[in-house]
């Protein structure tokens, strides 16, 4: 708890400082900063790619009351031509948790990989046991149509071979006519 909150107390002492022009470094924002109170620090992070700040830095003030004045008069104001924006910096977020992924064995997650592993082998047999009954039921599907037609050409060929059928359609066709 009491970790807690000093982290906050430290929340109110540091400010982000936003909008920096790339000739802005650390001593610049310092100086910039400093006729409002002591300074504890004063962070730009860097780009990785291009190690330049990424337009915004932190500024922590040793008190909270300096750091309150600052934000009130530094809050809008230009520096090297650009307009800062100036709040009281969010808490850190650590990535994976309050003590972040060292904290965790490589292997704690094993087990649920294992089984999401196959659950997903047990979704794909089951997607290619579906297609299959599918395919199987076209195919039947497909047979069943063909003897259909089949049946009805022989009923066809039926009626061409046996004369008193024929007679009858001819019969039926002459009284329609």
């Amino acid at each position: 708890m009491a970790a807690v909150q000093q982290q906050q107390a430290m929340q109110k002492n540091t400010l982000y400082v936003g909008g920096l022009a790339d000739e802005v470094n650390e001593s610049i924002l310092h100086a910039a900063f400093i006729p409002f109170g002591d300074i504890k620090d004063v962070k730009t992070p860097l780009d990785q790619a291009n190690q330049k700040h990424r337009s915004f830095g932190f500024v922590t003030f040793l008190e909270r009351e300096d750091a309150s004045a600052a934000m009130d008069n530094m809050d809008g104001a230009e520096l090297y031509g650009r307009v800062l924006t100036v709040n009281y910096a969010l808490p850190e977020k650590i990535k994976g948790g309050e003590q972040g992924w060292a904290a965790h064995p490589l292997w704690a997650d094993a087990d649920t990989w294992f089984e999401r592993q196959q659950q997903e082998k047990e979704i794909l047999k089951m997607q290619a046991e579906n297609k299959a009954a599918m395919e199987t039921a076209e195919e039947l599907h497909r047979k069943k149509l063909a003897e259909d037609r089949q049946g009805e050409m022989e009923e066809d060929t039926d009626t061409k071979d046996d004369p008193m059928a024929r007679a009858e359609a001819d019969a039926l066709s002459h009284g329609d006519a």
